[in-house]
């Protein structure tokens, strides 16, 4: 065997595999994800989100405040024909996102840097939950933390203090499906 052969049984998947794979995943996971998304303005930011929740199996997007919509043109070009899979709304103020949600019986968790913040590991995400995430320069407002059952922080060591609105997303997004999957 060449150095640059891979291990044995370590090849990329293909197309079927890849479907069988997620299909399993699927099968284990009970918990409904939901995901307010508030200002995220730029649509390089929002098309990854919504590729992410698409990913992650968010069951519906709310958008508050002047959240760039999934219809826009641009987001699109991220998104990679997710934004299809992934139902949304806007529904105007935090409030009125938090009433919607809570209607649909999930708790809020907002992705922040609070001092009341738990670490992300810490957070309260089993069972149904909605993750909430601010803009890019200003993180969630204050009307959205109040609304929210609690806030969590993604722990960071680097000498950056934040993360790419997407990215968190992401993360935090991950997290809340690990965190089912490993109970």
């Amino acid at each position: 065997m060449s150095t640059t052969d891979p291990a044995p049984g370590r090849r990329q998947l293909r197309g079927t595999d890849v479907k069988r794979l997620n299909r399993d995943w699927r099968r284990r996971t009970e918990g409904r994800l939901g995901l307010l998304v508030e200002s995220v303005t730029q649509p390089f930011n929002m098309g990854s989100i919504i590729r992410s929740a698409a990913v992650f199996g968010v069951e519906r997007l709310w958008l508050a405040g002047n959240a760039t919509p999934p219809d826009q043109r641009n987001v699109a070009k991220t998104a990679l024909g997710t934004e299809r899979l992934v139902p949304w709304e806007h529904a105007g103020t935090p409030a009125k996102a938090a009433a919607a949600i809570r209607e649909e019986g999930l708790r809020i968790v907002a992705i922040e840097l609070t001092g009341d913040a738990v670490p992300l590991h810490e957070a309260p995400l089993d069972g149904n939950v909605c993750l909430a995430v601010g803009g890019e320069d200003h993180g969630c407002s204050p009307a959205l933390l109040a609304a929210a059952d609690a806030v969590a922080y993604i722990p960071q060591i680097g000498r950056v203090g934040s993360l790419n609105v997407a990215v968190a997303t992401a993360i935090a997004l991950a997290e809340a499906r690990r965190r089912e999957w490993s109970a």
